[in-house]
């Protein structure tokens, strides 16, 4: 094939991949940003307040973050038998997910009501803060099913390639939750101060929640969520073609089991990720305010920004497994690795913003210099690593089109905690006799080098799944 023909070929898939990327994109930073809007206005009620939202949220965030990588496993098969137009298979598939959803979702809530205070207690938390995170995290538990239940939806919608219904919903959700929160945790006294004292006698004879008032708001949030993406699925004429078959099916182990096996190990891998920064932040308590907040600070920046790859990840897996479902395999494997070029360019991208960026970035987050000073250096450690992590994480999305996840959860948990976190370990604290340790700074090259084993060996990985399955000399294009 000619360089220019293969040049066409690369701007035409970047520009699929694009078109369902930038919804995931947009429905990623709105569902982060209904986080962002708990702690700030938390913030502004009290620091106790704060301080129970924070603590409350690092419990619960991470099952929901476990149960949200296991349902993942929906979308390949979706995508799988929407590119072979095999839409009868479509509805048990998704049926079987929810049943999977509603099982996740109730045992998250009772982990969440009955760990939550035993977690506190062990962290030492003071009675003071541990009291409203405990009746937050009540809260919450109620609405875990339901956002079981939406992100199944959201990922059948994906699959078939309406990814823009994730971006709807998602925006909905963060609308309510503002909304929401700022009525339930400020209550009459704080609209009044809001609005004036013009309002309603039934809104101004609110009482002001705190703390709960938040967790009830992220519950009725997901609750809306999960009821408004049924109600479209079975009404919008997107979905038509996949409402082929019976109107509900009962559990039938061999498909839940399927799903299972391409699921979980995703689950696993994303709570591997998520939990290796929640252990580094652990490690660097004793450094100080200063180093915890300047952290804090980067690793939020970089966490945002981490969702452009991360939305190319997530569109690779619906591109794959369409096209596989076509039986166009050597179209496939040019999807994959055009893919994972797509998410480099964008590591570029995300490179000069925080090269040039991070230091006005860091100001919206506080206005203390040592902070800033610390935190725009870690930014510039973090510019080191977008390369292998736009690559690994765009790898990944496409071995998750191959359905291919169990090597993902070996090797994420591989190069996460055991190469990334021990090269942290190492250099931040020191080795007795040999040198006195980098500190944050050996934390953050330790992510560095995890990051880059992980996506060599899922690199290698993806090499090999995509060459076993080309199926022969077939179309390069759809």
């Amino acid at each position: 094939m000619s360089f220019y023909r293969r040049a066409r070929l690369s701007r035409i898939e970047a520009g699929r991949l694009a078109r369902l990327a930038l919804p995931v994109l947009g429905a990623q930073l709105a569902q982060t940003g209904m986080g962002t809007v708990d702690v700030a206005m938390a913030g502004h009620v009290n620091a106790t307040t704060l301080a129970a939202v924070s603590i409350g949220s690092s419990v619960w965030i991470p099952l929901v973050v476990f149960m949200v990588g296991t349902l993942m496993g929906l979308t390949p098969i979706v995508a799988q038998h929407a590119g072979a137009r095999t839409f009868g298979h479509i509805r048990p598939a998704v049926h079987q997910a929810l049943w999977i959803a509603l099982v996740l979702g109730l045992a998250s809530a009772a982990a969440v009501v009955a760990g939550g205070p035993a977690i506190f207690t062990l962290m030492n938390v003071p009675p003071d803060v541990a009291a409203p995170a405990t009746i937050y995290l009540d809260a919450v538990a109620c609405g875990l099913p339901a956002i079981a239940v939406y992100e199944t939806l959201r990922f059948f919608s994906d699959g078939i390639g309406h990814t823009r219904a994730s971006l709807i919903f998602a925006l909905l959700g963060l609308a309510v939750n503002i909304v929401a929160d700022g009525v339930l945790m400020f209550g009459g006294p704080g609209l009044e101060s809001l609005f004036g004292a013009d309002l309603p006698a039934w809104l101004a004879g609110l009482p002001a929640l705190g703390a709960l008032g938040c967790g009830i708001a992220t519950s009725f949030s997901m609750a809306l969520m999960a009821g408004a993406l049924f109600v479209y699925t079975r009404r919008a004429a997107v979905y038509a073609p996949a409402r082929t078959g019976r109107a509900w099916s009962a559990p039938v182990p061999a498909l839940i089991r399927e799903q299972l096996r391409i699921g979980m190990p995703v689950g696993v891998a994303i709570f591997a990720e998520v939990s290796l920064f929640t252990a580094i932040a652990l490690f660097l308590a004793g450094y100080g305010e200063v180093v915890i907040s300047a952290h804090t600070v980067a690793l939020n920046f970089s966490s945002v920004l981490f969702m452009l790859p991360l939305s190319l990840g997530m569109a690779l897996t619906v591109r794959i497994g369409q096209a596989r479902g076509r039986g166009k395999y050597r179209h496939a494997r040019f999807v994959a690795w055009n893919g994972v070029l797509c998410a480099l360019a964008v590591a570029v991208l995300i490179d000069a913003i925080l090269i040039f960026g991070g230091q006005y970035a860091v100001r919206l987050y506080t206005d203390a210099p040592a902070v800033q000073a610390l935190a725009v250096n870690l930014l510039l450690v973090a510019a080191i690593y977008q390369f292998s992590d736009a690559a690994q994480v765009s790898i990944a999305g496409a071995l998750r089109g191959y359905k291919d996840t169990r090597l993902i959860m070996v090797v994420t948990v591989f190069a996460y905690w055991m190469v990334g976190l021990g090269t942290g370990y190492m250099l931040g604290e020191g080795w007795p006799g040999l040198f006195a340790g980098l500190g944050v700074y050996g934390y953050w090259i330790g992510l560095i080098v995890g990051l880059s084993v992980a996506a060599l060996l899922l690199g290698w990985r993806l090499r090999h799944t995509a060459d076993s399955r080309r199926g022969g000399r077939r179309p390069l294009v759809d």
